[in-house]
């Protein structure tokens, strides 16, 4: 089991207390949630769904690298990024 370092973005301070940086030992992506709902309960349910899918407005980096699969191994020294997916409408509509 490794520690990670997890980032959470803005959505999710109020789950936390306003930390914004949490290490946990887990050696999968999905480990590292459970470690953080342990702590925080109620935030993986904001991050994954009943079927432990990440869910489509979510994304879950690490690294660099976006991913969607919570067995995805992780390493000492990892770190986790998750943030809420951006969407919106067109940047050319006329005022």
């Amino acid at each position: 089991m490794a520690t990670v370092r997890v980032r959470l973005a803005a959505l999710f301070h109020s789950y936390t207390g306003g930390m914004k940086i949490i290490d946990v030992d887990a050696s999968t992506v999905g480990e590292a949630i459970s470690a953080l709902d342990r702590r925080f309960p109620g935030i993986a349910f904001r991050i994954a769904d009943e079927q432990n899918q990440i869910r489509p407005h979510m994304n879950v980096f690490l690294g660099e690298e976006n991913v969607r699969d919570l067995t995805t191994p992780i390493t000492r020294d990892a770190q986790i990024y998750i943030v809420g997916a951006l969407s919106g409408g067109s940047c050319n509509e006329k005022a």
